[in-house]
């Protein structure tokens, strides 16, 4: 037998041959086989080199979505939770999230499509949007933040908290639930008069029956079609942990997506990463592994501040080791006599200073102390880089994680605002197309059936429920994005205004306002002050535009 010798490389694997001085010719077709690299040219990308030090050992998987997802869907969400359990910087990112998306109301402002409606019937005008606009938004008021919460299933929260704990869900599991129930014992006035309540579903309860393997139909929970449509959910009646529920945790209940009427059953809401994708990832997941290390950084940098504030004391002789063990082998004299000098100098001549002794030693002695050294210049740097990819992930800046603002100009700071401002824009539009709108659509269904909205009569001679998304086209407003130079942001707001770049509607939902009861409010106000006989203000007058204000003479 003849035996071959290799050379292997640092990972073991078989080195490949040196490119030859003269390329060979490609094969008939012109192109190298699959099976074969072309010499010269071992790797065309960097990023498919197996060969260095830094790519050698890096070989991950090419998986489906769902393979990726599904398995490890539960150990993610679990350190997630922990996380934002138990980590003040991930919970007040988490905080920060909700309470620049949310607010502290969710408001409705419907935007009934009439263009599109008007090509039905001509009755469909701006008029007619108006009307309906202002009846749809009292009805939805009434139920949204009803006293009892009967817009809530359960009765405990109203939408505005519906929709923070849906998008707190989305944030930290990675997708939201809501789960639509008709329940016509609540059509009472006592009740707002609605069958219609949304129950808040935790995501783990999405799961397939019995814990069996995802199939071609089923992948966690989720029953789809050939064309990848869901079709149905499989919800537990209880969560798997719930130990005083543990019987129904063990039973499923398949909800339809849609009811064969075309009602809405079932809103799951997720970012969709990949295609195929059906259940979603945590908006932390990227980071986890990071913030766990700055979790544990934060611990040892306490303990050792604890170590550096004690420390210890010890009494250095003026004899050498090998003198004490002569001496102490032979009985020296010496060492006795020293031994004698020091207990008669502690016992018998105490110094001390305002009433307090003071350590005092033999000649030849001296106290020496040792203190733990921690590295305090780097503390700061480290977790607040740190910190910044936290703020990468949410998309906002690192002074709105942090909080600190000490080291931020007025141009920076609104420079990050405006950079956040597009992640808070495209997270409020998810989570209204994919959550808000549909609950506010559901609702919808019900108020057109039982005919408590303006409609051109033509349209009743069809079913109403054919136009239900136009007419449930519709913006929120949520929190205010508030001002950092306030003189000079409003400013430019009325110049916008002026120049036609924006309209008092937009400008005031950016603030979180509604401009039609701004502009009653206004109207009210001016008529109390004529009423009482008060000088009207200034802004009450004839309204001058900020260009207008730009060309008078400064005030001597």
């Amino acid at each position: 037998m003849t035996s071959v010798s290799q050379f292997l490389d640092v990972s073991g694997r078989p080195m490949l041959p040196a490119a030859p001085a003269s390329r060979p010719k490609p094969r008939a077709n012109g192109y190298w086989p699959p099976t074969e690299i072309a010499p010269g040219a071992v790797f065309p990308y960097d990023a498919a080199n197996w060969q260095t030090q830094e790519m050698g050992d890096w070989l991950p998987w090419i998986r489906s979505p769902d393979a990726e997802i599904n398995i490890f869907r539960d150990r993610m969400v679990a350190r997630t939770r922990d996380l934002a359990r138990n980590d003040g910087w991930v919970a007040g990112a988490i905080g920060r999230v909700l309470d620049s998306t949310i607010g502290g109301e969710y408001r409705l402002s419907a935007k009934p499509d009439y263009d599109a409606l008007s090509l039905v019937d001509k009755a469909f005008d701006a008029d007619w949007a108006d009307e309906f606009q202002v009846a749809a938004e009292a009805l939805w008021r009434g139920f949204s933040a009803n006293i009892g919460r009967y817009n809530d299933t359960s009765r405990q929260m109203t939408f505005t908290q519906q929709c923070r704990l849906a998008l707190r869900h989305r944030v930290v599991d990675g997708e939201s639930l809501v789960v639509s129930h008709w329940l016509p014992e609540r059509i009472s006035p006592m009740a707002a008069g609605y069958a219609t309540s949304f129950l808040m579903v935790d995501p783990d309860r999405l799961s397939n029956p019995y814990q069996m393997v995802d199939t071609r139909y089923l992948r966690g929970g989720v029953e789809i079609d050939d064309h990848g449509v869901p079709l149905a959910y499989h919800i537990r009646k209880a969560h798997q942990n719930d130990w005083y529920n543990s019987i129904e945790s063990m039973e499923w209940e398949r909800v339809e997506r849609e009811d064969p009427d075309g009602w809405l059953r079932v809103s799951h809401s997720f970012d969709h990463e990949r295609a195929g994708q059906n259940r979603g990832v945590s908006l932390f997941a990227p980071i986890i592994s990071r913030l766990k290390m700055l979790a544990r950084f934060y611990g040892v940098t306490l303990q050792a501040a604890t170590v550096s504030a004690t420390f210890g004391t010890y009494v250095t002789s003026p004899y050498d080791p090998a003198m004490v063990e002569d001496a102490l082998d032979g009985g020296d004299e010496e060492l006795n006599s020293y031994q004698a000098i020091r207990s008669d100098w502690a016992e018998h001549r105490p110094a001390l200073l305002n009433g307090v002794r003071v350590p005092t030693l033999a000649p030849g002695e001296k106290i020496e102390s040792v203190s733990a050294e921690r590295p305090n210049g780097e503390f700061s740097p480290f977790t607040h880089e740190m910190l910044r990819g936290l703020a990468a992930v949410l998309g906002i800046s690192a002074e709105q994680v942090t909080n600190d603002y000490s080291e931020a100009s007025w141009s920076s700071a609104r420079a990050g605002i405006v950079e956040a401002e597009k992640t808070y824009e495209r997270r409020c539009a998810d989570f209204d197309s994919d959550t808000a709108m549909p609950m506010y659509a559901t609702w919808l269904r019900e108020a057109l059936e039982r005919d408590l909205l303006p409609l051109p009569s033509s349209v009743w001679a069809t079913d109403p429920i054919e136009y239900l998304t136009p007419l449930a086209r519709c913006e929120w407003l949520g929190a205010a994005r508030g001002w950092v130079d306030p003189v000079a942001e409003r400013q430019g707001a009325i110049l916008g205004l002026d120049a036609g770049f924006s309209t008092l509607e937009r400008e005031c939902a950016k603030q979180g306002m509604d401009w039609r009861e701004n502009i009653r409010q206004r109207a009210r106000e001016r008529k109390m002050f004529d009423e009482l006989g008060l000088p009207p203000p200034e802004w009450s007058g004839k309204e001058v535009t900020a260009t207008e204000a730009s060309k008078k003479p400064e005030a001597e």
